[in-house]
């Protein structure tokens, strides 16, 4: 299995130095990627987990300018909230500047005050159609093409767009969630799979969704990937969790791997850095050996 880490660039207590910490461990324990997660203006109700966020393409620039060994991947950018043009301009950038290092992982979201809350409420009830848009429109930029592109919510005919990502329109597009317009998306759109918070028989009952679409259309399987929290010395607890005994919890990667899972995005719930550095390496220690 390949590993990831979910940067701690969220909740209240992330830090600079935890992040760094993550990125570092990263490196050394041999993990291809990491991961940010994104919100940018959440309410209140919501701002024990995400009230204190760092900017999650800005955090993997400095990170990746650090860490040259490491990938760079957003679990998962809220696409409809932001300009998508910007956004494959930004996507580019770090993609150029970091040597063909970017994975645009990317979803649609959930939380409609926090698209009020930032000038794109109007966004919140089409988000589907803008995401399964923009992902078109990316590739098309990425691919140097100075054709119009003719879109619902993006319409151009007279522009310029580079630099070109290094990986040009091959950045690969890992699309997030599990309902079934998102299985769907991933199947017929994404070059990737990346769910959050499914166990192995949550995820394996999805899996066929995910091809049926890609076939639909012509197009490979794409890659499958999840995000899951690691939970040391919990028996049990709300939402899935790598949970219970070393064994127990490499069982659960075993699961995954059977299923076609190539990468793991682990998600330790630590901000300082010595817990974060002690969690990859207790995992890496008791657990992955046994997967």
């Amino acid at each position: 299995m390949d590993y990831g880490f979910c940067l701690p660039n969220f909740p209240a207590g992330a830090t600079g130095e935890g992040i760094e910490a993550a990125a570092a461990t990263s490196e050394r324990l041999g993990w291809s990627t990491v991961w940010t997660t994104d919100h940018v203006l959440v309410e209140r109700a919501n701002a024990r987990d995400y009230g204190r966020i760092f900017e999650a393409i800005l955090t993997l620039t400095w990170v990746g300018a650090r860490h040259p060994g490491l990938r760079l991947g957003t679990s998962v950018l809220v696409v409809p909230q932001r300009n998508a043009v910007v956004l494959a301009k930004e996507l580019a950038t770090l993609d150029a500047l970091s040597g063909g290092r970017a994975i645009a992982g990317v979803g649609i979201g959930w939380n409609e005050a926090e698209f009020a809350n930032i000038g794109a409420a109007d966004r919140f009830h089409v988000r589907g159609a803008y995401l399964d848009e923009t992902i078109r429109l990316w590739r098309h930029l990425w691919a140097g093409s100075g054709e119009p592109f003719d879109g619902r919510f993006h319409p151009l005919t007279d522009y310029a767009f580079e630099p070109l990502p290094r990986q040009g329109a091959r950045l690969p597009v890992w699309v997030g969630g599990g309902s079934v317009a998102a299985l769907r998306r991933a199947g017929s759109l994404g070059d990737g799979w990346h769910s959050s918070a499914l166990g192995p028989d949550a995820y394996a009952s999805r899996v066929p969704a995910v091809r049926a679409a890609a076939e639909a259309v012509g197009r490979p399987m794409p890659i499958l990937s999840a995000r899951v929290r690691v939970r040391f010395d919990e028996a049990e607890g709300s939402g899935y969790a790598l949970r219970g005994s070393p064994e127990e919890m490499a069982g659960d990667v075993r699961a995954f791997a059977a299923l076609g899972v190539e990468h793991l995005a682990l998600s330790f719930g630590e901000t300082e850095p010595e817990a974060v550095a002690a969690a990859a390496d207790r995992f890496a220690r008791e657990v992955a050996p046994l997967a």
